[in-house]
Order: C-alpha cells, then structure tokens, then sequence
C-alpha cells in the first residue's frame, strides 16, 4: 500500500486538537494497516520522527433505515506520538 492510501485523514475533534501540545495526532488510517505501516506513512509523508503509536479499532454500528438494516463501515484510529526533536505537523494551514 501507498503511504497516502494508509492515512485517509486527520481526524479533528475537541480532545483531539488537546492532546496536539503533547505532540500526539489523530488520523482515521486504513482498517488492514498495522502500527509498522502507519509509522512509516507518517514518516514519509511529514517528514517527522514518530515514537509511539496507539490504534483503535472500531466496529461499524446498526442502523436502520424503513425496512432496509446494515451496518455502517468500520472505522481504525491511530494516535501517533513524536519525538521531542521533531518539528509539528501543520494541519491548519492559514
């Protein structure tokens, strides 16, 4: 897989937009991708060092809509943390 078919995209919330003083950053990453690839993806596409990652895996919830059900797609987090040398990521360009 490609570095950029790994990281589909950052996901911004209010806890998550917290803990980027901490240098860690939340992205939404390919479901069949492991903590090695994400590493990687995230290394080649920002140009940081990363120290730890964290994944998340969540499962698809039931909805319904008349007579028809399914489940919605699941999703896989990963909170990546970096180095203390390394520089931010810029997500919010101005």
């Amino acid at each position: 897989m490609d570095a950029r078919d790994i990281i589909k995209r950052p996901v911004i919330t209010e806890h998550s937009t917290e803990i980027m003083a901490d240098k860690k950053y939340t992205f939404e990453v390919d479901v069949r991708a492991n903590k090695t690839q994400v590493k990687d993806a995230v290394e080649q596409i920002f140009g940081v060092k990363v120290a730890k990652i964290n994944i998340l895996n969540y499962k698809g919830k039931f909805k319904r809509m008349g007579r028809y059900a399914g489940y919605t797609n699941k999703r896989r987090k990963a909170v990546v943390t970096l180095t203390q040398d390394s520089k931010e990521i810029e997500l919010f360009e101005v």
